[in-house]
């Protein structure tokens, strides 16, 4: 089995209903596999083969779902990049999977020019132009090229979107692709014929996980080209959205939207809150909304998912357990151990480590990169670097990202503890909690916090709400009060690394 061959028959036997909403375009099956027909021989029409990496650095656009579906029916490999990265880590990812051309929209041309001189290899960098594109377009074929496809051939290979050294590619074969996707609705209410996906999140990256098994099934796959808050949530009443992924920011984002608790939404199965930790606050909110749609998914980019949670279990009463401060329970498809970070050992029940896992969808090894993969994949299994604690009913709580810990005066303190306590206060909007240098204790807790208003509430208070639900030696030494949004790495997720970094300048540690 592999992606080409199971879209092309869902793109027959569903030909008439329509596949894809984007902007004022509403494709049918049959029209939008026509233009992925074209896509592809495009692609082949510039001598490249099957097998060969292709880069891509776009929004969520029509012209998106050209590549996505062109490039699957070429049998070429798919190599996302980044549209908030600078041009250094787009050349390293280009030159790191040996991309042989890169799609680009007109608006981002200007990070990519001239890289075909600097990467050996880089034969094309395809301009896809705002005016004349639909022209050049249909000037290929609509025939199906019917290249050879293996399920053990590459499908795409993801980039880890850290913030420190070169990013690690992630690649991930055709069967590996429809594993993820298989598991990742195995636990959610299933798709029906009709039923839309809203993608507010890249489909080049983690929303595109949810492309292939929404096509799979005849439903509707809606890509949003630039994320408003309240245009997206005004779209997903009126296209009746049964599933979207969202990042918590987003989740915040559009509770806010006035009237939000009003809105009919009758339509939503799924709303699937991912990509970083949210806090229980957010949750309870979040429930007000949607009630039992709401969904929480763990995983990382080298494999997915570890746990897909909807809210009876995330949100239920469970003896011996705390749903609602978990990351869920691990999936049943995936094989989960806490190890001790020093022996990689397994641990008991609820003893703090290394959260690894194992799973059908997960990747065989980093990109030509032996070294990180060794590190990363120890007897089969993935170390994550959070950590956190298994309970004894399948519930999994992570503490933090183990680098993240703030040893103060010989006390572990987890920023996300400081984070949830935080957030429980009714003017907080964002929140972090970092470790800074402290001559006494060799660092101290601090946080920063962002609000609407700041009258609204004083550094002291927050200062007291924190020594009151965790204890006196927990409470940071200061709570900075700000109106702007916090840092974010290029895929969206708050930077814990990116907003610490400038209080540890020159000190040669937390790096």
């Amino acid at each position: 089995m592999n992606i080409r061959d199971m879209m092309r028959r869902s793109a027959t036997f569903h030909r008439d209903r329509i596949a894809i909403i984007a902007g004022d375009h509403r494709l049918t099956y049959s029209e939008a596999w026509e233009r992925g027909l074209r896509m592809a021989n495009l692609l082949l029409s510039l001598g490249l083969k099957p097998g060969d990496r292709v880069g891509s650095l776009e929004d969520n656009t029509l012209e998106a779902v050209d590549f996505f579906l062109g490039a699957a029916i070429a049998n070429m490999v798919r190599v996302p990049l980044y549209a908030r990265n600078a041009r250094s880590s787009h050349m390293a990812m280009l030159e790191q999977t040996q991309c042989k051309a890169v799609v680009v929209a007109e608006k981002y041309a200007d990070q990519l020019e001239g890289m075909n001189n600097e990467i050996a290899g880089l034969q094309h960098i395809i301009v896809r132009q705002t005016n004349g594109y639909e022209q050049w377009l249909a000037s290929f074929a609509a025939t199906d090229p019917n290249v050879a496809v293996n399920d053990d051939d590459l499908y795409v290979i993801r980039h880890t979107g850290g913030t420190t050294g070169k990013p690690k590619g992630v690649s991930f074969t055709h069967k590996a692709w429809l594993d993820i996707g298989r598991n990742w609705f195995f636990t959610m209410p299933p798709v029906s014929p009709g039923d839309v996906c809203m993608h507010i999140a890249p489909i080049s990256h983690a929303s595109g996980y949810q492309f292939v098994p929404v096509w799979l099934m005849g439903g509707v796959n809606l890509v949003v080209e630039k994320y408003q808050p309240e245009a997206v949530t005004q779209q997903m009443v009126k296209e009746r959205v049964g599933y979207v992924f969202v990042a918590p920011t987003m989740v915040r984002d559009i509770m806010a939207v006035p009237g939000v608790k009003d809105m009919d939404w009758s339509a939503m199965k799924v709303i699937l809150i991912g990509a970083a930790p949210i806090t229980e606050t957010d949750v309870r909110r979040a429930y007000e909304v949607w009630g039992n749609a709401i969904c929480q998914l763990y995983g990382q980019s080298e494999g997915v998912p570890v746990s897909v949670t909807m809210a009876s279990e995330w949100l239920a009463d469970v003896p011996g357990s705390q749903p609602l401060r978990s990351l869920g329970k691990v999936h049943p498809f995936c094989e989960l151990e806490i190890r001790d970070m020093e022996t990689h050992e397994p641990v008991p029940f609820r003893t703090e480590g290394e959260i690894c896992f194992r799973v059908d969808g997960q990747m065989p090894g980093y990109w030509q990169n032996p070294e990180s993969t060794a590190k990363t994949i120890i007897r089969g299994f993935v170390h994550t670097g959070d950590v956190g604690y298994l309970d004894e009913n399948g519930y999994l709580y992570m503490c933090d990202r183990k680098d993240d810990m703030i040893l103060s005066g010989g006390y572990n303190i987890w920023p996300t503890e400081l984070e949830n306590v935080l957030a429980s206060h009714p003017a907080v909007k964002e929140v972090v909690a970092f470790g800074v240098p402290s001559e006494r204790f060799g660092e101290s807790p601090y946080a920063i916090v962002t609000v609407s208003d700041p009258t609204t509430v004083s550094e002291q208070e927050l200062i007291d709400l924190c020594a009151k639900e965790l204890g006196s030696y927990k409470k940071p030494i200061k709570v900075e009060i700000r109106t702007e949004s916090l840092p974010r790495t290029p895929v969206g997720k708050l930077s814990r690394k990116l907003i610490r970094d400038p209080y540890w300048a020159g000190m040669g540690r937390k790096k």
